[in-house]
C-alpha cells in the first residue's frame, strides 16, 4: 500500500507542475501545493489547510457549509437550508414566503432532521479492507470481503472515538480512507431571508450569469442545550475580493464522472440521464397543476418543485458534456491510448482486460436497471412515507444479523444516524403522498408493464390513483410513536403488521433484494475491482492523474476571481446591489423578478454599489452547494450557490473558458443584514474576532 501512495503522489505532484487550468477537487491529505505556488505564488501551509478543514461542515441533506463564529454558527445557502424552513413552517406562517430571522437565541428554532458533519480526521485504511479478499476470489466474494471489512472498520472507529466514521473509496477501489466526523444533530435556525431574493430570477435565471440572489441561511449548532463552543471556525472578511484574486471553496461536492470508462459514460448518457429528464418533467408538470388548486398546496408542495426544476436543468447540463463530440473524442482518445499501455506492460500479460470487464457489468446492469430502479431504489414508490416504511422493514430483517453481514445502510455505524431521520417530527402532508405515489405507481405500471408480478401484487386489481388514495389513507406511518413502535418491535412486529405500506412494501421486497444482490456482485463488484486496476494503469502514466472523483466529502478547490466572455460580450466579475433592482425593472417588477417588500423598502439607505454575487474559476460541481469562499488568509469572501451553465459540464470535463462558479459576496451579505433585515447582532456575530459579546439569549 504504501507503494501504491507513493505513486500516487508522485504522480500528483507531476500532474500538479504541468496543470495550467484550475481544474481538480483536491483531498485534504493530498493537495496541490506545488501548482498553486507556481502559478499564485501562495504556499498552502498545514496550519492553514486545517483551520479551512475544520471550520468546513457537511449538511447531510446533500449541501456543504461553514462555521463562522465561536459560537456554533453555521453558514450555508437557502436552498441548502430550506428543507428545515418549509418543516418549522406551518399553514398561515410560511418562512420560505417571508423569511425568519430569531432575533435572540431563545427565538432560534431546531430542524427536524438536519444533520451536521465536521472533518476531524482521516486515515488510510485500504490493507484492512483487502486484508480478506484472497487470491483467485471472484469479482463478487472480493466485493462481499469489502463490504464487511468496511463496516467493521466503521465501527471499531465510532466504539472506540464515539464519532461518526464512514470509509470512503476513491479511484473506484483502489484507495480506501476512513473518514472521521464529529456529528451535530441539534441544528437551530438563525436566519433565512425571503425565497423571492433568496432564489431571485426563479428557473430562469438558474445555472446562469449574471446573478443577483441572497441565496443564504444561518444555523447555529448546539451540545447539551447550549451553543457549541468552536475552537475552529472561519472569520469573516472585512474587504471582499477584487477581480484576480485567488480564492479557495472547501466543499462536499456530490458526485463526477471523470474518471470513468466510456462504456459507464454512456450507460448514463443513453439510458439514466433520458430516463431521470422524462420523470423530472413529468412531476414538475404535475405539482405545478396541484399548486395551482390552493395557496397551502403551493406553499406544501414549493420546496418538491424546486428540487425537481434544479435537477432537471443540472441534468440537462451535465447531459451536454456527454453528448459534446469533443469531450466524447477526447475521451475515447484517453482511454484507447491508457488502454493500449496497459495491453503493452509486461506485468500485465495474460490478464483480462479491465475495460471490456467493465462494460460486461453495464451490459448486466441495463438488464436488471428497471428492477433496480423501480423496486430497490423505489422510482415506484414516491413521497416520505414509503422511505420511512421501507427503513421499517428492512431494519427488522437486517438489525439482528451481524453487523459485517447487514445491508451497508444499516451497520452499526449509520444507525444513529437512521434513526435521527426515522423519528424526525419533520411534517408529513398525506394529499402531497398521495400525489407522488399516484404518479410513481402509475410509472412503474407503465415501465415493467402491467402484467408483472410486483404491480400486479402492489395494485391488487386497482388503477394506480385508487391504490395509492388507499394506501396513503389508511397508513399510520406519519406517527412517530407508531414508526418506534414497528422498529422496536423488530421482525414480530412487522411481520404483524398491516399496515398498508409495510404490506406493499413487503410484497415487492423479494425482487428488490434480488435487484440489488445482482447490482452488488455483477456490476459494482466488478467496477471496484477493474476500476482499480484502471486506476493503477492511470498513476503509471506519467502526467495523467486527476483527484479522484466526488464523493460527496471534503474537497478543496481553488480558483481566480475572474469574469468571461459570451456572445462577443465581457461578463463582468461580479453584480451589484443595484443591479437587483435594475434587473427587477427589466423584467417589469413581475415573479420570479420581484423583489421582496423588504428590499423596496430599505433601497434608500443601500449602498448600491455594494458586490452582490460574484464568478470564479473555482472548480465545483452539485454538493457545492453553501461552501465557503475563502481568501488566502482563510477567510469568508462568499458562499458558493449555483454555477453557470457551461460549467454544468465539468461533471466530466473542465473547462474555465466560459464555465464559471457564482458566489454570494461577504460584503452584499453585510449590507443587507444590516441595512435591509435589522439583523445587526447576527452582522456583528460574524464581524467579530473572539468569542467576546455573543448574541445574548436575552
Amino acid at each position: 500500500m504504501k507503494r501504491i501512495l507513493w505513486i500516487l503522489l508522485a504522480c500528483i505532484f507531476i500532474y500538479s507542475i504541468l496543470a495550467t487550468a484550475d481544474d481538480g477537487m483536491w483531498l485534504y491529505n493530498a493537495p496541490p501545493k506545488d501548482t498553486i505556488k507556481a502559478k499564485y505564488g501562495f504556499e498552502l501551509t498545514q496550519q492553514w489547510l486545517d483551520r479551512v478543514r475544520l471550520g468546513s461542515v457537511r449538511f447531510n441533506n446533500g449541501g456543504s457549509g461553514s462555521f463562522v463564529s465561536a459560537d456554533g454558527l453555521t453558514f450555508t445557502n437557502h436552498h441548502v437550508g430550506a428543507a428545515c424552513v418549509q418543516q418549522l413552517s406551518t399553514e398561515g406562517h410560511d418562512y420560505i414566503k417571508t423569511g425568519f430571522y430569531a432575533k435572540t437565541q431563545a427565538e432560534e428554532a431546531k430542524c427536524p432532521n438536519l444533520e451536521l458533519n465536521q472533518l476531524v480526521g482521516i486515515e488510510d485504511v485500504t490493507d484492512k479492507v483487502n486484508a480478506g479478499v484472497k487470491a483467485g476470489v471472484s469479482a463478487a466474494e472480493a466485493g462481499q470481503a469489502q463490504r464487511a471489512a468496511m463496516s467493521q472498520v466503521e465501527k471499531d472507529c465510532s466504539t472506540s472515538t464515539g464519532l461518526r466514521c464512514d470509509v470512503v473509496v476513491f479511484y473506484s477501489g483502489e484507495v480506501y480512507n476512513l473518514y472521521k466526523y464529529k456529528k451535530y444533530t441539534d441544528v437551530r435556525l438563525v436566519f433565512a431571508p425571503e425565497f423571492g431574493i433568496a432564489f431571485f430570477g426563479g428557473d430562469p435565471d438558474n445555472f446562469t450569469y449574471p446573478r443577483y440572489d441572497l441565496d443564504i441561511t444561518f444555523f447555529r449548532v448546539y451540545e447539551s442545550g447550549k451553543p457549541a463552543h468552536l475552537d475552529n471556525y472561519l472569520k469573516w472578511s472585512p474587504t471582499g475580493v477584487k477581480e484576480g484574486d485567488l480564492i479557495f471553496v472547501s466543499g462536499h461536492p456530490g458526485s463526477t464522472g471523470r474518471l470513468l470508462t466510456m462504456a459507464q459514460l454512456e450507460f448514463m448518457r443513453d439510458v439514466q440521464y433520458p430516463a431521470a429528464l422524462k420523470l423530472f418533467g413529468r412531476r414538475i408538470a404535475l405539482l405545478q397543476e396541484f399548486s395551482k388548486q390552493s395557496e397551502e398546496n403551493a406553499r406544501i408542495a414549493q420546496e418538491e418543485i424546486f428540487g425537481l426544476q434544479n435537477s432537471q436543468k443540472a441534468i440537462t447540463g451535465y447531459e451536454s458534456g456527454l453528448t459534446d463530440k469533443t469531450i466524447m473524442d477526447n475521451k475515447a482518445e484517453d482511454e484507447a491510448k491508457l488502454r493500449a499501455a496497459f495491453k503493452a506492460d509486461p506485468k500485465n500479460g495474460g490478464a483480462s482486460d479491465p475495460w471490456e470487464e467493465i462494460a460486461q457489468a453495464i451490459r448486466t446492469q441495463k438488464t436488471i436497471y428497471p428492477n433496480l430502479i423501480y423496486l430497490e431504489r423505489l422510482r415506484g414508490f414516491a413521497g416520505r412515507l414509503p422511505q420511512i416504511a421501507r427503513v421499517l422493514l428492512r431494519a427488522a430483517e437486517e438489525k439482528p444479523k451481524p453487523n459485517q453481514d447487514r445491508m451497508r445502510e444499516f451497520r452499526d455505524s449509520a444507525l444513529p444516524s437512521v434513526e435521527q431521520q426515522l423519528f424526525s417530527t419533520e411534517p408529513i402532508y398525506k394529499t402531497l403522498e398521495t400525489l407522488l405515489l399516484t404518479d410513481s405507481l402509475g410509472d412503474m405500471q407503465n415501465a415493467l408493464g402491467k402484467d408483472n408480478p410486483d404491480v400486479q401484487k402492489v395494485l391488487q386489481g386497482k388503477t394506480p390513483a385508487e391504490a395509492a388514495k388507499d394506501i396513503i389513507a389508511n397508513t399510520k406511518l406519519e406517527d412517530v410513536a407508531v414508526r418506534k413502535q414497528l422498529y422496536e418491535g423488530g421482525k414480530a412486529a412487522i411481520d404483524a403488521s398491516t399496515d398498508p405500506l409495510i404490506v406493499a412494501l413487503k410484497a415487492i421486497e423479494p425482487d428488490a433484494r434480488a435487484a440489488r444482490k445482482e447490482f452488488d456482485d455483477k456490476v459494482d463488484s466488478v467496477v471496484r475491482r477493474d476500476g482499480a486496476t484502471i486506476a493503477k494503469a492511470r498513476f503509471a502514466q506519467s502526467g495523467f492523474t486527476q483527484p479522484p472523483d466526488a464523493t460527496f466529502t471534503l474537497r478543496l478547490s481553488y480558483g481566480e476571481v475572474k469574469g468571461y466572455q459570451e456572445s462577443g460580450k465581457a461578463i463582468p466579475f461580479a453584480t451589484t446591489l443595484g443591479g437587483a433592482y435594475q434587473h427587477a425593472e427589466e423584467h417589469g417588477n413581475q415573479p420570479p423578478y420581484s423583489l421582496p417588500e423588504s428590499w423596496l423598502k430599505a433601497k434608500p439607505q443601500l449602498d448600491l454599489k455594494t458586490p452582490f454575487n460574484f464568478v470564479s474559476t473555482a472548480d465545483i460541481i452539485g454538493g457545492n452547494s453553501g461552501s465557503p469562499t475563502v481568501n488566502t488568509k482563510g477567510e469568508v469572501v462568499g458562499i458558493i450557490f449555483d454555477g453557470n451553465i457551461e460549467s454544468l459540464p465539468w461533471n466530466f470535463a473542465y473547462s474555465d473558458v466560459q464555465g464559471r462558479a457564482v458566489s454570494v459576496d461577504s460584503r452584499g451579505i453585510q449590507e443587507a443584514l444590516r441595512k435591509i433585515y435589522g439583523a445587526t447582532a447576527l452582522a456583528d456575530e460574524l464581524t467579530r474576532t473572539s468569542a467576546e459579546g455573543a448574541r445574548a439569549g436575552k
